[in-house]
């Protein structure tokens, strides 16, 4: 019994370092040159022993889109309580939403979707796993943004947030398209929040 403990922690950590490298690889290489061979190399672990956690690249990939899933999540849900109070919390909360759609982590999902939409196999696994991130990313958002998602409006803009971060997150891909974007969220800020405003208006749009 003693020495079973630290065996299945070896377990955990070699798995978790395997999960992390495939998406290193993926950002930093694309999908077709993301091996298991190379993903091992990178984890620093034999092919034999990647292969005993995930017996093909399938499985190692939609296992790592999983944990970039909960990843980013986790993010987003952590950020809430450090956003400020008041004016100006609106767009620091869209800001947080931006950056899990133009890190690496992002990019290295980006890999997945490419070669998920030329692969039939891959996309029956990939598609489950970003409907489930997309309803969990719009939930994330309804806090971080702190609005009434029973709202029709409300419920629209925060997915038409969401478009938007992946828009930037794609256009971030190739060059830095940070300072365009910066401009972009404080104005979209703006529109949420005259928007959204209690007491307010509301403009009749058709997201």
């Amino acid at each position: 019994m003693p020495t079973r403990e630290p065996k299945q922690e070896r377990s955990r950590a070699t798995r978790q370092r395997l999960l992390e490298s495939a998406i290193d690889c993926l950002a930093a290489y694309g999908w077709h040159a993301t091996t298991m061979g190379v993903v091992a190399e990178h984890a620093g672990v034999s092919r034999g022993a990647a292969q005993h956690h995930f017996p093909t690249r399938e499985d190692l990939i939609t296992a790592a889109l999983e944990y970039m899933t909960e990843s980013r999540l986790e993010r987003i849900r952590a950020e809430v309580d450090a956003l400020p109070q008041g004016p100006g919390r609106t767009e620091a909360a869209l800001r947080r939403v931006v950056d899990c759609f133009t890190d690496p982590l992002f990019k290295a999902a980006l890999q997945v979707w490419t070669a998920a939409a030329a692969d039939e196999r891959l996309r029956a696994r990939i598609v489950p796993l970003e409907e489930r991130f997309g309803r969990r990313a719009h939930h994330a958002t309804v806090e971080l943004l702190g609005v009434d998602d029973s709202d029709p409006l409300a419920h629209r803009l925060v997915q038409a947030t969401l478009d938007m971060a992946r828009g930037f997150g794609l256009a971030d891909v190739l060059t830095d398209d940070s300072a365009r974007r910066s401009g972009i969220i404080r104005q979209w800020a703006a529109t949420l929040d005259a928007a959204l405003a209690p007491g307010r208006e509301q403009p009749e749009w058709t997201l």
